[in-house]
């Protein structure tokens, strides 16, 4: 009878506990950085880009300029956010990358973490049909979860676009297009961390350092802990990184 409920006991602290690490890591997920008031601000429609917001997705669309007419819609981009991060701080980059001519979808994740839902671009695929040729890319953890998707779906992924991220694993037979983004001022996606990782990736690929460039200024949120000051302005850093995505994702047509 004792050794029954000492066993009881034992079960009921154990359970405890799973139950408070449990709540304890929905906690530390949910604690997300929050957008800048910028980003906010780019949560609207205008001359250059359509929004709306789609099933819960951002989804940014490109409108004709006056009398100039775009090229038919027919590559579209799925842009994961990063780890910890309110997938609303990528809206002033999927915007200005859309504005180039381009579908830019960003999905939430649930509690924040894109490894949670690697397979979150297939929805959007499946959405937008008209769109011939599709690329997946990503922030930090958002740019690993982009690479396993891209990895394991490349007949639907045409291109990867890493952003202060590399692949968790082997993509070197992955034959799409591949960018690789980072800052020389990265704190947490270091270029040494980044060169150690081209064992994972193709010989193709295409590094685009930001000099004096770190990682939090890849969206419009605060400085991320563990990370260094950048030298650039966020702005300036934006705007090498929408060139760099647009440039790949001219490929793809």
């Amino acid at each position: 009878m004792n050794r029954k409920r000492i066993l009881l006991g034992v079960g009921i602290v154990l359970l405890a506990l799973a139950l408070l690490g449990a709540g304890a890591f929905v906690y530390w997920a949910n604690d997300s950085a929050p957008p800048m008031p910028e980003a906010l601000a780019a949560l609207k429609s205008d001359e250059f880009v359509q929004f709306s917001d789609q099933n819960g997705w951002l989804v940014f669309r490109p409108v004709s300029q006056g009398d100039t007419l775009l090229k038919p819609l027919n590559t579209g981009f799925i842009l994961y956010p990063g780890g910890r991060v309110d997938y609303r701080a990528y809206a002033p980059l999927a915007r200005e990358i859309a504005a180039h001519g381009y579908l830019v979808v960003v999905p939430p994740m649930p509690l924040n973490l894109a490894l949670l839902n690697v397979n979150a671009a297939a929805q959007v695929m499946q959405t937008f049909p008209e769109i011939k040729h599709w690329a997946v890319g990503g922030h930090s953890l958002g740019g690993v979860a982009a690479s396993i998707f891209a990895n394991h779906n490349s007949q639907q992924a045409a291109g990867l676009a890493l952003y202060a991220s590399y692949p968790s694993e082997n993509i070197q037979t992955y034959p799409g297009a591949v960018t690789l983004i980072f800052g020389t001022n990265d704190g947490l996606a270091t270029p040494q961390k980044i060169q150690a990782a081209k064992t994972n990736l193709s010989p193709q690929t295409l590094y685009v350092p930001i000099d004096g460039g770190n990682h939090s200024q890849f969206g419009w949120y605060g400085l991320q802990a563990n990370d260094n000051p950048a030298a650039i302005s966020r702005d300036e850093q934006q705007a090498q990184i929408v060139d760099a995505t647009v440039n790949m994702l001219q490929t793809l047509r």
